[in-house]
Parts: C-alpha cells; sequence; structure tokens
C-alpha cells in the first residue's frame, strides 16, 4: 500500500542549543519580597523604581491568575527563576561580548543582520542586554535606542522613563503585567524625536538560554510627531524539559502624524509559557502597524493592544500563528477607538497540526466619542489533519451608531481538490500541500522586513515524508 505523507513539525534545530549557566548566576527560584529586593540591589535601581517594585509585588500577591485563556497550570511560579546575574557588562563593541554569547547570536545571524540592514541592534542574553549598538549617522539625528537601564540612570532620559514606565500597561492589568513590573529586566529603549523617518530598521533580539527561568524585558519607545520608526523584535529559546516563562511588557506611543510598524517573531520552545503584553497609543493622525508571527511556546497568551487616542488615528494587525503538538496558542489583538474617524483593520492567518490549538481573540471597543470611524477584522484558519482545532472568538462594543464595524472569519482544511488539482498539473502531493500552506501564510511574510520573511518562512516550512500520519 502506498504511504500517504504526513506534514512534520517545524525543525527547530537552528534554535535548540544551549550552553551551561554557572549555578551562582541564578538568584533563587520563587516570587519574594527579598528576591525583589536582591534584583533592586543588583541593578544599582533609584529609590521610585525601588519602591515600584515593591508595590507591583503587592499587587501580583492579591491578583488571580488569568482564566480567560489556555490552562496554565503547568506553570509554577515558585519554580521560576525570576533573575540570572550576566557573565558580561553591556558592550557596544562586539568583540567585547563573552565568547559563548556571541557564538549563540553568530548562530541566530543577529551580527550579520546589523551589518546588512539594520540602523541598530540590541542583543538581551537571560536577564541583561549584553550588546546595543547603533549606527553613528543615526544618533547624529538625535534618535536614542539604548538600552532601558542606562536610559533609567542617564540624566537625559530619566525623567521620560519615569514619566511613561508602565502608564500604557500598569501592574494592575493583570497578574503577569503586576510580575513584570516587579522583576523587570532589560530590554530596550527608543526615542525619535519630531519629525525624524529613521527609514532602516531597529533590531532588538531576546534569548533566554537558562532552565527553569523567565525573561521579563520592557520596551519602551516613543515616536514624536511627524516621525517614523520600523522596530524589530525576535525571540527564540532553547528546549528544556522544565517549564519557562516569558512575561515581557511593550509600551509604545505614537505621536501626531507619526507611524511606528513594530515587527515580531517569536520562536520560544515547547517548554514555554509566552505570557506577554503589549500597548500602544496613538495619537492624532498617527498610525501603528503591528506584524506579528507566533511560532513557539507551550502555551501563549498574545493579544497587543492599540488605543487610538485622536483624531484620524490608525491601527493595523497581521498576524499569524503556528500550533503544532503540544502547543495551545491564544493570540489576537484588541483596538479601542476613542477618537473621531479612527481606523483600523486586523489580517490573520493561523495554522493548526498534529493536535495543535489555535485560539484567534479579537476585541473592537468603539466610544461614543469615536463617531465616523471604521474598523474590520478578517482571520482564517488552516487545519492540517483531523485531531487539530481552531477557534475564532471575535468581541465587538460599539456605543456609537455613527460606525462602519465589520468582521469575517474562516476556518477550513486543505481542500481535497485543490491538491487534485495541483497534481494534475504535474505536482506531487506533497509539494502541492506544502505550496497551499506556503500560499495561505504568503500575506504576512510580504509584511514582514526580508531577513525575517525569510525566518518565518523556514519556520513554517512544512517536511513531507514518507510515514504515514
Amino acid at each position: 500500500m502506498k504511504q500517504k505523507p504526513q506534514i512534520t513539525d517545524i525543525n527547530r534545530s537552528r534554535y535548540d542549543f544551549r550552553f551551561a549557566e554557572d549555578a551562582g548566576d541564578l538568584l533563587a527560584s520563587g516570587i519574594t519580597p527579598q528576591i525583589i529586593r536582591e534584583i533592586s540591589e543588583e541593578k544599582g535601581d533609584p529609590e521610585w523604581m525601588r519602591e515600584f517594585r515593591l508595590h507591583a509585588l503587592e499587587i501580583f500577591a492579591r491578583t488571580e491568575m488569568p482564566e480567560w485563556g489556555p490552562p496554565i497550570d503547568g506553570l509554577n511560579l515558585d519554580n521560576i527563576v525570576a533573575y540570572i546575574r550576566p557573565k558580561s557588562r553591556m558592550n557596544t563593541e562586539w568583540d567585547d561580548v563573552p565568547e559563548h554569547i556571541k557564538e549563540t547570536f553568530e548562530r541566530l545571524g543577529i551580527p550579520q543582520a546589523e551589518r546588512e540592514s539594520l540602523a541598530g541592534v540590541g542583543a538581551q542574553y537571560d536577564s541583561e542586554l549584553v550588546y546595543h549598538n547603533v549606527r553613528r549617522e543615526v544618533a547624529e539625528s538625535g534618535v536614542v535606542y539604548t538600552d532601558l537601564e542606562s536610559a533609567m540612570h542617564d540624566p537625559r532620559y530619566a525623567e521620560m522613563i519615569r514619566s511613561h514606565f508602565m502608564k500604557l500597561v500598569p501592574p494592575t492589568d493583570h497578574k503577569f503585567a503586576a510580575l513584570h513590573g516587579a522583576v523587570w529586566s532589560g530590554g530596550s529603549f527608543v526615542y525619535v524625536p519630531a519629525g525624524v523617518h529613521l527609514e532602516i530598521p531597529l533590531q532588538s533580539y531576546f534569548r533566554l538560554n537558562a532552565k527553569g527561568a523567565g525573561q521579563f524585558e520592557h520596551t519602551l519607545i516613543i515616536v514624536e510627531d511627524e516621525a517614523y520608526l520600523h522596530f524589530i523584535e525576535g525571540c527564540s529559546a532553547p528546549k528544556y524539559y522544565e517549564a519557562g516563562l516569558h512575561a515581557g511588557c511593550v509600551e509604545l506611543y505614537v505621536g501626531k502624524n507619526a507611524t511606528l510598524r513594530y515587527s515580531t517573531i517569536e520562536n520560544w520552545s515547547k517548554n514555554m509559557y509566552n505570557l506577554n503584553t503589549k500597548r500602544a497609543i496613538v495619537e492624532e493622525g498617527g498610525r501603528i502597524e503591528w506584524v506579528s508571527g507566533s511560532f513557539g511556546s507551550h502555551v501563549s497568551y498574545l493579544y497587543p493592544m492599540s488605543i487610538l487616542n485622536g483624531r484620524g488615528a490608525h491601527a493595523e494587525f497581521t498576524g499569524i500563528t503556528f500550533a503544532g503538538e503540544g502547543q495551545n496558542l491564544d493570540t489576537g489583538a484588541k483596538i479601542v477607538h476613542q477618537a473621531p474617524d479612527t481606523s483600523s483593520h486586523m489580517d490573520t492567518k493561523s495554522i493548526s497540526k498534529s493536535g495543535g490549538i489555535s485560539t484567534f481573540r479579537s476585541a473592537v471597543t468603539v466610544t461614543e466619542k469615536a463617531v465616523g470611524s471604521r474598523s474590520s477584522v478578517s482571520c482564517e484558519s488552516l487545519m492540517l489533519d483531523d485531531i487539530s482545532r481552531s477557534d475564532t472568538i471575535p468581541v465587538m462594543d460599539i456605543r456609537t451608531d455613527q460606525a462602519d464595524i465589520g468582521h469575517e472569519a474562516r476556518i477550513g482544511r486543505i481542500s481535497n481538490k485543490a491538491v487534485f488539482y495541483l497534481m494534475s498539473r504535474g505536482l506531487d502531493e506533497q509539494t502541492a500541500r506544502a505550496m497551499i500552506v506556503s500560499g495561505f501564510a504568503d500575506n504576512v511574510s510580504k509584511e514582514l522586513p526580508l531577513e525575517y520573511a525569510v525566518e518565518m518562512n523556514n519556520l513554517i516550512r512544512l517536511e513531507m515524508t514518507g510515514a504515514t500520519g
């Protein structure tokens, strides 16, 4: 009997290498006041930040675990190491980075990307930034791109950090926002002055190497009026049998008639719980563009939120999710229209296989003030076998009848007719199925910068084998 082809999982060998940690680098596991004080002491926090951390810990202790998404009972926070001491100070010269860390990022292609197509790069390894650099001409234009902690201690930016830090995502938002406020470490600060158009992207890459640990970076970006920025974020971790946690936070401030494009490829290993929070506020005539690829983690809760705060502000969200065996990825986006003539569009794709579960949640809120606003949501899901699952959960809260709101969802499997047609044109079954899936994801890959489109295509490349499914 002829064997049917099977679609196998993503080949993650590029990401699964790891280096041993020295036990002396790790703080004790768990989330306690003593741990928070140790983190604050290690980092030399100003007094206001030390108090902020301890207050966030109090909120964390009294806030219930979230119940809206997939179960996360496999995550025991008492076993998570919240902070890993850096083996090196933050460097601005690549040659000064420790060899094993350089090897990690060389394998991931970060230095090559910097040389070829980026205006600046930040690289975080476990809890701290190990490398940050920006082109001279970019710095001379007034753009600030540095690690958040250096900015917090710099008199030129300290007050800007204090007035913006966790104002969009307060610790009261949910339990893991409170956890982030208590234990955050690392991350990037970007400031683009009014009228500056940075045509070449900036990129930060976050690598969690240690087992049983958490990564809690904070990204804060301020794009002033009439300015433009494309920021790229990449994440990965090797596979362990202990649960790991990613609970970062992204806060984006987009000024009048400014544009911020935020592209992400998240490729955590299947032992990771990705409970990340991202939020943007957009002023009059401004524009936020999210491009998101979610391919890794055991469980994900990820719903970037855009608050359209000024007349004519616009938000776009383009995303793709791939859920394979052992993955339950709960993703989507939120849009809040709270000014007249605002507009938004969501366009998402999800792929599930081998029992993977993909859930798309959209939430569109249109307030009484947002007359003349428009919003459209389109989501498509593709299941590659009989044991996978895909769900769509739209929520719309419309408080004015002077708005145009639409939602479209499609869920299905690979059409045998489409496969047969392609085979009749000379393709074998394996190639036909792979072509259908690649075409399904094509609109998202077109939105990514070239080097990340290549990575995305590598991540969702479907290998056809001769084994029976």
